[in-house]
């Protein structure tokens, strides 16, 4: 890799682990766009540029979410019995999830990112009204979203967060709970969904030296080497602050990449 992809990465990589410790989001949706625009300039296959961006941003969420869970967890805001509620039907949808990901064309998987990105900037820009006497379902419930919450994250290469945090606060748990409680979501999430991506791929003979899978090694150790540093960092400051102004302005971050992929995408049809 060149000395300017490096440091595109670990810059990506410092911002994507910075939002997980905030918001709670994982930090795949930040570098799927990024790491597309950066494949493609390393003349990677473009039937193989989304699909390999969307697996190693899964991959870094992995060690990302573990270096925010810990900070999360050391002030007490993860609520774990809650986390291994979801984790079964987490683990059903991402295998459901990661066998529709390999046989998804690449352009229809770019329109799916799409507007799921800008469904996720949707949710927070729209201010969620709480109802009193809300609370979180049983077991059988909290499962069932997992499915679901595993299954949308596989295919996006995201951590969930996008997803489980509008559901928590929905459900009346405090903003620093949800956020904390997603973030310790997305290492199962990470973790089935990147063995999938690896073992549905790997046999693949046009993949570019040093990917495993879809998963892009070289990218993954750069983006990791920053995240797992900065991830503590916004942990920090989401318990030191009101999150509501940095949430409307994540959501317009991402509703701009979410317009990137879109074109994209119709590029590819032209």
């Amino acid at each position: 890799m060149t000395f300017f992809l490096i440091s595109a990465l670990l810059v990506l990589g410092a911002i994507s682990g910075f939002a997980s410790g905030l918001l709670g989001i994982g930090g795949g949706m930040v570098a799927v766009p990024f790491l597309v625009m950066l494949f493609s300039a390393q003349n990677i296959p473009s039937d193989l540029v989304t699909h390999m961006a969307i697996a190693t941003a899964m991959a870094t969420i992995l060690f990302t979410a573990l270096s925010s869970v810990r900070a999360h967890h050391l002030r007490g805001a993860v609520r774990w019995p809650i986390v291994c509620a979801v984790a079964p039907g987490i683990l059903v949808g991402v295998m459901l999830g990661g066998r529709l990901f390999a046989w998804l064309p690449a352009t229809l998987l770019t329109f799916l990112f799409a507007g799921f990105v800008s469904f996720s900037a949707w949710r927070m820009l729209r201010q969620i009204k709480l109802v009193p006497g809300r609370s979180l379902p049983g077991k059988l419930g909290l499962a069932s979203a997992g499915v679901v919450i595993g299954f949308v994250s596989s295919l996006v290469g995201a951590g969930g967060g996008f997803l489980s945090v509008p559901f928590f606060t929905w459900c009346n748990m405090s903003m620093h709970s949800a956020i904390a409680t997603s973030a310790a979501l997305g290492v199962p999430i990470a973790l089935f969904a990147t063995l999938s991506n690896v073992v549905n791929s790997y046999h693949l003979e046009n993949l570019p030296l040093g990917a495993l899978g879809y998963v892009y090694m070289p990218a993954l150790f750069s983006i990791v080497s920053a995240s797992v540093l900065t991830a503590p960092l916004g942990a920090k400051l989401a318990h030191r602050m009101n999150v509501l102004q940095l949430r409307r302005s994540f959501a317009l971050v991402l509703l701009a990449q979410a317009i990137y992929m879109i074109v994209r995408g119709i590029n590819t049809l032209l």
